[in-house]
């Protein structure tokens, strides 16, 4: 289900899940009207550091059974990833991600080889 952006007359802006045929033009939250907000759907939201960064790549993980082995490998080979408990790999920059692609092998058509 699509998460959208609505916002405030002073700019806060709160995120909701909707199906998209049952999408609202504004939102009525604890007695504040919200009205929509499409730049703010289209705009990334940094979470730490650089914008967009980190990032939970969920197409390099691993089962979470094997989130402990995918650790030690990244640990052995030099590399400080975090791994979420899901067997995520969490990076930190376009770098550390290109590296880490690099060293499993995995071709990111998209973007990194």
């Amino acid at each position: 289900m699509p998460e959208y952006c609505f916002s405030d007359k002073d700019g806060n802006v709160i995120m909701q899940y909707f199906h998209m045929k049952d999408v609202p033009k504004s939102v009525n939250k604890g007695g504040i009207i919200y009205k929509r907000d499409f730049t703010a759907e289209h705009t990334r939201r940094p979470q730490s550091g650089t914008p967009g960064w980190p990032i939970e790549c969920v197409a390099s993980g691993v089962n979470a059974e094997q989130a402990g082995e995918l650790r030690s490998f990244f640990k052995k080979n030099g590399m400080n990833v975090e791994v979420s408990k899901d067997g995520n790999p969490i990076y930190e920059n376009n770098q550390q991600r290109r590296k880490a692609l690099k060293l499993r092998n995995f071709i990111d058509k998209s973007s990194y080889y």
